[in-house]
């Protein structure tokens, strides 16, 4: 059989199904952020900042052991399977939080809901990376990620009009809902990676799925290897010539990007408030910032394809550094804004492209371990920033927490930028393992 050609128009089912489960997932992170106000201001529930910082990073702990776990089994159990897993998971943690009355219960739920949401994301990305046409990577990466801003905004939209007058825990029996909405979908209509399908002795389903989707065919160089020595095998890889030293520094990338992220999700509100802004207006600022994210991700997906994600990734790190210094200002209402619509458009898309930018080291049967292990080890930056906050938050410096994030920014930055630079000293005389950094 001819396969089809290999176009943005082949990956649309795949990124539009994949884009769904992204949608509920940044749903269900910026929640919290969302309803927290009203949370402190619950004395039934008896939860503090100092409480609520921790139950931040419970939930982004949970997202580390997550994503590990999803990275490193993906190859082997399928990712179609796990998909469905870590949706399943992370709506039931949405349902425990609804239910809980104490901040001991509602963290245990949080930490439920961190297992599926950090599983989901490099599931998802490592899809959207195999079914996307070569040089549509870094495009077809962020319009992935736009779905995460706008469940980031759904959650914010919910924060406004439904925690007022129904109460937060209603807010959480929301993001129970994609066990019911997407589960039957992804279940249903999500295609099976060929790579894996092939690693598991399937090679006519392999065939079959790649004509189907315009994709060269696997071959066994290129699948990942099956069992237990594949696992390892894949995990050495990524500290094989050309690597060995640039991923630390992704990791590190990784870190400071989702320190930024979870970090800037969970006390946005809190911040601004604490700053003199109403509660209205400070919720308000969340629905900005995320606005900014998908504008930011269309933006850098463009660039990041003409001029490669790894620059792209370190000079909005730097951007966000400025935008985090200018929120710590006391700035007239519009302008900002103006800042923090700003400041989204850098802030998310810097995080993304460290993601893309693992495409460019990695071999096609290394790239799931590799995301994940990027994704896991900066999941720790993700518990970080949101206990950061509650420290910062306790001790009455809320407003010092922009110039943590400003900090993260620049470290992000520098850490991606030398990159290439690592990749082309620990390569050596060696091939290169993945496509040029």
């Amino acid at each position: 059989m001819t396969s089809s050609p290999h176009t943005f128009r082949t990956v649309f089912p795949v990124l539009a199904l994949c884009w769904m489960a992204v949608f509920f997932d940044g749903m269900d992170v910026n929640i919290y952020g969302a309803v927290m106000p009203h949370m402190l201001d619950d004395p039934g529930l008896g939860l503090t900042p100092a409480s609520a910082g921790t139950i931040g990073s419970w939930t982004t702990f949970g997202m580390l052991i997550g994503a590990l776990a999803a990275g490193n089994v993906t190859d082997w159990l399928g990712r179609r399977p796990l998909l469905v897993a870590s949706v399943t998971l992370f709506s039931f943690g949405s349902a425990l939080c609804a239910m809980a009355g104490s901040p001991a219960f509602f963290g245990a739920g949080r930490f439920v809901a961190g297992l599926g949401l950090g599983g989901l994301m490099p599931l998802c990305l490592a899809m959207v990376m195999e079914f996307a046409p070569p040089r549509r990577v870094a495009l077809t990466t962020g319009l992935l990620m736009t779905s995460y801003h706008a469940g980031g905004m759904a959650a914010t939209g919910l924060g406004l009009t439904v925690a007022p007058s129904a109460g937060w825990r209603w807010v959480f029996w929301a993001g129970a809902l994609p066990a019911v909405v997407a589960v039957p979908l992804l279940l249903k209509l999500l295609p099976e990676s060929p790579g894996v399908l092939l690693a598991r002795g399937e090679p006519e389903r392999a065939d079959a799925v790649a004509d189907r989707y315009g994709l060269p065919r696997p071959t066994p160089v290129e699948a990942p290897a099956a069992g237990a020595r594949g696992r390892l095998d894949a995990v050495r890889g990524l500290f094989a010539p050309g690597a060995r030293w640039a991923t630390p520094l992704l990791w590190l990338a990784s870190f400071s990007g989702l320190l930024l992220v979870y970090g800037v999700s969970t006390w946005l509100p809190q911040m601004m408030r604490a700053n003199g802004y109403d509660l209205g207006s400070s919720v308000s600022f969340l629905l900005v910032i995320n606005a900014g994210g998908i504008v930011g991700l269309l933006i850098a997906g463009r660039t990041a394809d003409r001029f490669g994600p790894v620059r792209v990734s370190a000079i909005w790190f730097v951007l966000t550094a400025a935008g985090a210094l200018l929120l710590r200002s006391q700035l007239p209402l519009g302008w900002t804004y103006v800042v923090v619509a700003c400041t989204g458009v850098v802030l998310f898309s810097a995080q993304v492209m460290v993601y893309a930018a693992t495409n460019t080291l990695y071999r096609d049967s290394e790239r799931a371990a590799g995301l994940g292990w990027v994704a896991g080890v900066g999941r720790t930056g993700a518990v970080f920033g949101p206990w950061l906050g509650g420290v910062l938050a306790a001790s009455g410096h809320d407003s010092w927490g922009f110039t943590a994030f400003a900090l993260a920014g620049l470290l992000g930055a520098a850490a991606i930028a030398c990159v290439p630079l690592a990749a082309r000293a620990s390569r050596g005389t060696a091939q290169p393992i993945g496509k040029p950094v």
